[in-house]
């Protein structure tokens, strides 16, 4: 087996992580790299649908994973974790598209299978121990926190009545 390449190296101080220092992240991003490689060999009729689609998803899981990481209270960011490991899931039922469609070969989606496969499971492990960790919740107790709900009130002017 080949020793893995590391896609990107954080200029970040050393020993402070970030989200882009997490497993499920970098599973994710060589996800992406893999799933916009292999889009590129998709049918020019497949541009607008196909093509955009499993892009998109793919780049949506990393997306909300750097989201989930910056959110304070831990229901929160399990929230966002969730919304990633869906479009995780949609990803690779995009990719079973490609399949049935007889766009990718049975051992390059295997590859691809087993690798998004591998990435949602750092994710539920890493979803695991922000559970566990329950951060935020000493400030702001076990309900989530978000913003409320505001009512508007439109009252259209004098002119606009008219």
């Amino acid at each position: 087996m080949s020793e893995k390449r590391l896609l990107y190296d954080s200029p970040g101080e050393k020993g402070k992580c970030g989200f882009e220092d997490l497993e499920c992240y970098q599973l994710a991003l060589e996800v992406m790299v893999k799933i916009h490689a292999f889009s590129k060999t998709l049918p020019s009729d497949e541009k607008y649908d196909l093509y955009a689609q499993i892009r998109r998803c793919s780049k949506s899981v990393t997306g909300n994973i750097a989201e989930a990481y910056g959110r304070y209270h831990y229901l929160d960011s399990l929230h966002y974790y969730s919304i990633a490991r869906g479009e995780l899931n949609e990803t690779l039922a995009r990719l079973i598209d490609a399949r049935v469609l007889e766009y990718i070969d049975q051992p390059d989606f295997e590859a691809l299978y087993k690798l998004i496969r591998q990435a949602e499971q750092a994710l539920n492990g890493f979803m695991s121990y922000v559970r566990r960790q329950r951060a935020g919740s000493q400030e702001y107790g076990d309900k989530k926190v978000g913003e409320g709900q505001t009512d508007y009130d439109v009252t259209l002017s004098e002119e606009e009545n008219e």
